[in-house]
């Protein structure tokens, strides 16, 4: 029982902290402010983030689905309590240094998130789990694939790095093939429908935020949404036969 009540306790902290994100804000400045404040090509339009909502809606499902007694000791859960925890702890750190401007942290702590997400879904995976189950860290592993990208960029270009004097465009354009090969390689290797939808999501919010400036990025960022979309409709993996 232990271990439910601290998988609670560290998700509790993760809503608390982005709650008062939000309500006081922290540091005086809204998590969207301080991403505004730079031009990034990568930076989906400010609904797009709207997803936090599901994803924090179906972790919390997945934390109170472990009290009953009868499914507590699932190999979902006691594979998984201790990275969840740790996930749980960057969650909320990464909210206090992004706040507070402290941005070259905020691309360590990310880092954190995404490796102990990494060894979460490995995990739930190797339970053989329900959609259910699995269906919060596909949809939070896709988005967090996203949000490192943005992440670094948004350092990089606070710092006043020149890309090598390539322009952002060209490293935009690049971190769309980045996430786009990501989602054919979760759709094709691990047979997961959700992670690129997630991805078709961001694609679709990039190319809303880049319109008016950046036209041609923008419908590069459709046409991929699109291909994507498409892929993950109508793949279907071989069957291996004996």
């Amino acid at each position: 029982m232990m271990r439910v009540i601290l998988n609670i306790l560290a998700f509790a902290l993760v809503i608390v902290m982005n709650t008062l994100a939000v309500t006081l804000p922290l540091n005086n400045q809204s998590t969207g402010e301080i991403s505004d404040r730079l031009d990034i090509m990568l930076t989906p339009a400010g609904y797009v983030f709207s997803i936090w909502s599901l994803i924090y809606l179906l972790l919390g499902i997945w934390v109170l689905r472990q009290i009953p007694k009868a499914r507590r000791d699932l190999p979902l859960y006691t594979r998984t309590s201790g990275w969840f925890i740790l996930n749980c702890l960057f969650n909320s750190l990464w909210i206090v240094v992004w706040h507070y401007n402290y941005f070259g942290i905020s691309v360590l702590v990310m880092a954190g998130i995404l490796l102990t997400l990494i060894a979460l879904y490995k995990r739930v995976k190797s339970t053989d789990p329900s959609l259910l189950d699995q269906a919060p860290f596909s949809i939070y592993l896709g988005w967090i694939s996203v949000a490192a990208i943005v992440n670094v960029t948004y350092y990089l270009t606070e710092i006043g790095f020149d890309g090598f004097g390539i322009p952002d465009i060209v490293w935009a354009s690049l971190g769309l093939a980045a996430a786009t090969i990501l989602a054919f390689w979760f759709r094709t290797k691990e047979n997961d429908f959700l992670y690129p939808l997630v991805i078709v999501w961001a694609f679709i919010g990039i190319g809303v935020k880049n319109m008016d400036e950046h036209s041609g990025f923008a419908y590069a960022a459709y046409a991929l949404a699109a291909i994507i979309f498409l892929f993950d409709v109508f793949y279907r993996r071989k069957k291996v036969t004996a």
